[in-house]
Formats: C-alpha cells, structure tokens, sequence
C-alpha cells in the first residue's frame, strides 16, 4: 500500500520536471562515481579518441550546458540537446548532446540552475 501511494505522488513531481524545461534553459552537468553517464548519452571513449578528441570525463563535472532542443518521445519523456555554454566542444570533438530529461535529473546527472548571476 505504500509503494502504491508512493507512485502516485511522485508521479505528478516527475511530470512537473517536463512542463519546466524550455529552449534556452540553463543546466549544470552533475559529478557522477563511476564516469558512466546513463542518461546523457555522451560518445564512448573510442569515437572520442577516433575524433581527435580526449576522453576526459572527469571535466565534465560542473560544466553549464544550454538547452538547444525539446523533444517528446513515444513514452512522453523529455529528450533534450544540450551544447556547452562557454562555447566549447565536448571533448573538443562534439559540438552537442543527447540527454533523457527526466531521467538524468532524477540520477542527478543533469541538475537546473537557476540563473548565472
């Protein structure tokens, strides 16, 4: 029963996290343990190295990312492109990302800022 309730109200919590998120929005890239991001889907170290790039994750901890794009899939799940704000490429290779919205923010992969300044 309270696994039953438990779903029911973190359901509306989750479907809040969609309805925020808009082009231009700002996130910061979370630090995670293993280096294996789940739900960003950054390029696997060998297409980075393949690309002349260098397969650092650990740099991405704490990188700010700007929303490029906002895409529903066949499950209703947020599907972001994120580009670095400074300008930057990812691994000097890879000028945007893919992420699950929803997902990443709830592993903490991604979190929301709120301004800059």
């Amino acid at each position: 029963m309270a696994l039953l309730l438990a779903l029911i109200f973190s359901t509306p919590a989750i479907a809040q996290n969609t309805e925020d998120i808009e082009v231009g929005d700002l996130l910061e890239i979370g630090k995670i343990e293993n280096y294996q991001y789940s739900h960003v889907q950054f390029p696997r170290p060998n297409f980075i190295i393949k690309k002349g790039g260098i397969a650092n994750y650990k740099k991405l901890n704490g990188t700010i990312v700007e929303v490029t794009e906002v895409k529903k899939d066949k499950e209703g799940e947020s599907i972001i492109k994120v580009r670095r704000r400074d300008g930057k490429k990812f691994f000097g290779s890879f000028p945007v990302v893919v992420a699950n919205y929803d997902k990443a923010l709830a592993s903490k992969e991604l979190s929301k800022i709120k301004s800059l300044y």
